[in-house]
């Protein structure tokens, strides 16, 4: 009759020490398993190099597993969407350009995500100028050559891009809405067939990503009129600014950022961007990404927050003024 007694306070004190000691262990560091970097656009492209850059870099700073993932489609907004519904644990991040997060929104009806809520940024990564460019036989040896063009023939000019909604086609039109002057807008599916074109003069001219087009301005093949940015390129230091050639409100920068599902840990959080900029401001890394055309960003979540608000708001009006759509 004593036995039981006995064995369920020996029972007992088992489940308290049990107890004890799972809460003293430590619990599982992050990332204890593989984090996938999300890329909303094929393979091959800018925004997929710098999440295949940043990958190995990760992982070499804070172990684990990191891959990329490419969920193509819908001017990326699938890929944006996926990120939304996944959980904010550290093992899925986002790596985009500046489509879904500003411009998509205001292209597409009913877009499966809001922009401005459902993502914690990180950080804006890198950066690159557009630059304007006509093909290397065109009479167009300057800014003001073309502006006087597109005055006396207006709607005639052809500009290349790489889609409706593109950052080379809205750089077009927000250069058409600060000098009061049109053109005519030829989309193409994608930038390799816009870049063609141009190469062959059937189109007049192109707002091209600098690191797309900078080895055909080299070679003689295109002629660079300005770059957008708010500073020369280190690629093409003889070339200038719109700015300088008499055109202003037209900076624009191309950019990739980094973010993931809202609701991410603190501590992860803080780990991740640390990583991030420590990984793009390896001098490695960095060399070869100047090299490519890109300017490393690397700023805070804070600071992303507040450019992203600029940004979406600045192509909101460009793409309202001009009435574009998607299709």
């Amino acid at each position: 009759m004593l036995i039981t007694p006995w064995i369920s306070t020996l029972a007992r004190s088992v489940l308290t020490l049990s107890a004890l000691g799972l809460a003293a262990l430590p619990a599982q560091a992050w990332p204890d398993k593989t984090v996938t970097l999300v890329v909303p656009f094929p393979p091959g492209g800018s925004t997929d190099t710098i999440a295949r850059t940043l990958a190995p870099r990760l992982q070499e700073k804070l172990g684990g597993n990191f891959i990329v993932d490419n969920k193509a489609g819908a001017t990326g907004t699938i890929g944006a969407a996926f990120i939304k519904r996944a959980a904010p644990d550290g093992y899925t991040l986002f790596v985009s350009s500046l489509g879904p997060f500003v411009i998509a929104p205001h292209l597409i009806k009913n877009v499966p995500y809001d922009a401005l809520k459902d993502f914690d940024l990180l950080t804006v990564a890198v950066q690159a100028p557009n630059v304007l460019v006509v093909p290397s036989a065109s009479p167009l040896k300057s800014v003001a050559d073309l502006l006087a063009q597109l005055k006396k023939t207006p709607d005639k000019l052809s500009f290349a891009s790489s889609g409706n909604g593109s950052s080379d086609h809205l750089t077009v039109e927000l250069f058409w809405q600060q000098t009061g002057t049109t053109g005519l807008h030829v989309p193409y599916k994608g930038g390799a067939p816009a870049i063609t074109d141009l190469l062959g003069g059937v189109v007049d001219g192109s707002f091209q990503n600098i690191n797309a087009v900078v080895q055909h301005i080299n070679a003689g093949k295109l002629r660079a009129l300005a770059v957008t940015g708010d500073k020369r390129s280190a690629l093409l230091p003889q070339v200038p600014t719109l700015a300088e050639a008499g055109v202003k409100g037209v900076d624009v920068y191309s950019w990739q950022g980094v973010a993931a599902p809202r609701g991410l840990p603190a501590d992860i959080k803080g780990k991740l961007h640390a990583a991030l900029v420590a990984s793009l401001n390896d001098p490695q890394v960095k060399a070869k990404l100047v090299e490519q055309g890109f300017e490393v960003v690397a700023n805070t979540p804070e600071q992303f927050a507040a450019f992203q608000q600029q940004e979406f708001a600045r192509w909101k009006k460009v793409i309202e003024t001009g009435k574009i759509t998607a299709d």
